[in-house]
């Protein structure tokens, strides 16, 4: 059952409250809702920080690294007294000061094949802020068995993109391998306000997905050209031979319907 706003919650999100898409009803979905940002990089500190503001009622954290001085070019999560520090422990900090309303779950570990499932359980909604493709992938996998849709991005150097997928097509139908010559952000650089344009662009998405506001980004991938000022939308085809969401073989059991730690 819904809890009443207090004073100090209608105080907080009252922004939220006069627009007709979110309203009332919208921010009690978002202080039901439990979210996990893997990667607390360049792209999940901006993306946790907007969904703290915006009161989602459950955050969890998943990154199994230390603050590093070359991560606050970019990681907003951070300042220069937490070098040092576990990412999760900094980031439970920094978002607790930004709203003590919302529960923060730290998870200082790294996402494999062997534990995504066991990670994603009880959230309704994941983030993957990872450049790790083996990440990807075993994240990808466990949101389509667990019908958990997935907000992924991507930044470097000076472009970036983010899309939303729930079922099929899924992550692995737009990158269906590791690239051969994969990039990561530590090898070829990238420009540090990127990662707040495409972050905060994934929790916008996020917030549009529980809400039920507008139309997200599922089945279509938004790419953010830096330098050129530039953005365009592609949609995203499922691929029928997708080893994770393709259709079932005779034989099988059916399939569920950027940046990280740099």
């Amino acid at each position: 059952m819904d809890q009443p706003f207090s004073p100090d919650d209608v105080a907080r999100y009252a922004r939220h409250l006069v627009l007709r898409e979110i309203g009332g009803p919208g921010q009690q979905k978002l202080k039901a809702a439990r979210v996990l940002i893997v990667g607390a990089g360049g792209l999940g500190s901006p993306a946790a920080l907007y969904l703290a503001a915006a009161g989602v009622g459950v955050i969890g954290l998943c990154d199994p690294d230390t603050v590093a001085l070359s991560n606050l070019q970019r990681q907003i999560l951070f300042a220069t007294d937490d070098v040092g520090a576990l990412k999760v422990d900094a980031g439970r900090d920094r978002l607790a000061a930004l709203n003590p309303l919302v529960q923060v779950e730290g998870h200082a570990l790294a996402v494999s094949a062997e534990n995504a499932a066991a990670v994603i359980a009880g959230y309704q909604l994941v983030l993957d802020g990872t450049d790790d493709f083996a990440s990807r992938f075993a994240i990808n996998a466990a949101c389509v068995a667990a019908g958990v849709p997935l907000v992924s991005g991507a930044i470097a150097r000076w472009t970036g993109q983010v899309g939303v997928f729930a079922g099929r097509p899924c992550y692995q139908c737009l990158v269906p391998e590791t690239p051969a010559e994969a990039e990561t952000c530590a090898a070829v650089g990238v420009v540090g306000a990127l990662g707040g344009v495409i972050g905060a662009l994934m929790a916008m998405e996020a917030i549009k997905r529980i809400t039920g506001a507008g139309e997200d980004l599922t089945g279509r991938l938004l790419i953010y050209d830096a330098l050129a000022a530039e953005t365009r939308t592609v949609r995203v085809g499922a691929d029928p031979a997708c080893p994770v969401c393709g259709q079932p073989q005779s034989t099988g059991a059916a399939a569920g319907g950027g940046d990280g730690p740099t």
